[in-house]
């Protein structure tokens, strides 16, 4: 199995690190940017946001209890 080289870069003007061939695809994962009805108001987003936003992380969440998609 290859190496998954960490890169630095700046994020929102702070250096970061990241694995390379994970860089820019939280999104991809993270149930909160798949369709989720609540994402808008949904208090377990914008606490996890703020978190992220104070440590400069990215944490795309993988399982939630109120995920809801029509």
């Amino acid at each position: 199995m290859p190496e998954n080289k960490i890169i630095n870069y700046v994020h929102h003007n702070e250096d970061v690190f990241v694995r390379e061939d994970l860089k820019g695809k939280h999104r991809e994962f993270c149930l909160c940017h798949r369709n989720c009805d609540y994402f808008g108001e949904c208090e377990i987003a914008k606490e996890l946001f703020e978190l992220c936003k104070r440590h400069n992380l990215v944490t795309p969440v993988w399982e939630c209890p109120d995920y809801d998609e029509d």
